[in-house]
């Protein structure tokens, strides 16, 4: 890359926070920023791209530590956001090759499903029958650990088929996102599946690392809110504004926070502050903090000749995870 290159990104860049950042005043403020330091030449020897990027998304960042607000650097060639069909592809692409993001799905001993979901939430169009496959595996459990400590984002259209796995049919407010350049409030409720669902009764465990973040951490936060789940493990990375990409440079993209989040219940959401866990443990020991409680409930429900074995199961886990902290 050369330094006309560069300036021709960043002023790209520039112009797009301007115009679409999810805070106008921010974004005049940060592209003023951008076009200040291309001008005093501060970007002109990062002509490595991975180099230029680190370097611009600091800049972006200074005062607001707005995490989806980067210019993003890709090892491979990313499609040009205005190619429906080619932006459409490469996302089918990823899904089929991640499961659809189902990463490790599992009836655990003590009758407790495991459904992991990594790295992201694909739009359902590309990994909603995964999901619907992977819960019908497990609408039988009677408890369920969610894992999200390594789901970095995604599709706030799969967050809400999630969901609808998690309750009973009738309809619930999940989230609402608030384009503030146009005033639009879209709202996300559960809706139909296909399949059996878990249903709203039994208890979840959501567990979480420092790296879940945006879609992951719409997930965990809906199901806080709503009371529908404990959250184990650690306080998410922070990212809560819906943001769109564009494409700057065949590795460079530019993601830039458009909406806010706003939760029905909590009147907010998790900027800046991530979702705080019910209890806090290192990611790495919240499966079994998790696990212990799951089949802890388990050896409370109703003595069945049927569930003998189960009970048998959990009381075997229960002697075999120490108590957390």
């Amino acid at each position: 890359m050369h330094s006309d290159e560069i300036r021709s990104i960043v002023e790209r860049l520039a112009a797009l926070v301007s115009e679409h950042y999810v805070f106008p005043d921010v974004g005049q403020e940060v592209a003023a920023r951008l076009r200040a330091a291309a001008t005093e030449g501060r970007y002109d020897v990062l002509t490595d791209p991975e180099q230029l990027a680190a370097q611009v998304t600091a800049d972006l960042q200074i005062g607001n530590q707005d995490k989806h607000l980067r210019l993003k650097f890709h090892r491979g060639e990313i499609p040009d956001e205005t190619d429906l069909v080619a932006e459409e592809q490469h996302w089918a692409d990823r899904a089929r090759l991640d499961a659809g993001g189902v990463a490790r799905v599992e009836r655990l001993a003590g009758n407790i499903g495991l459904l992991e979901i990594r790295p992201l939430l694909y739009h359902p169009v590309h990994a909603g029958a995964a999901v619907s496959a992977a819960m019908s595996l497990l609408a039988a459990t009677d408890a369920l650990l969610l894992d999200l400590r390594g789901c970095l984002g995604g599709s706030p259209e799969q967050v809400a088929f999630v969901c609808s796995h998690l309750f009973d049919a009738e309809p619930v407010h999940l989230n609402d996102q608030v384009t503030p350049a146009t005033g639009t409030i879209r709202q996300y409720w559960t809706g139909p599946v296909t399949g059996p669902r878990f249903g709203g009764s039994k208890p979840i465990w959501v567990l979480t690392s420092g790296s879940t973040f945006s879609g992951g951490e719409e997930l965990t936060y809906d199901l806080q809110q709503l009371g529908r789940a404990r959250i184990v493990g650690e306080r998410t990375g922070g990212g809560a504004h819906p943001r769109e990409g564009f494409k700057l440079h065949a590795h460079l993209e530019a993601t830039v926070p458009v909406q806010r989040a706003v939760n029905p219940f909590s009147g907010t959401n998790w900027e800046g502050v991530g979702v705080v866990p019910d209890l806090e443990v290192p990611a790495a020991e919240a499966f079994d903090a998790a696990y212990r409680e799951a089949v802890e409930h388990v050896l409370t429900l109703p003595a069945e000749p049927a569930r003998l074995g189960v009970e048998e199961e959990a009381r075997a886990v229960v002697e075999s995870i120490p108590v957390a902290g």
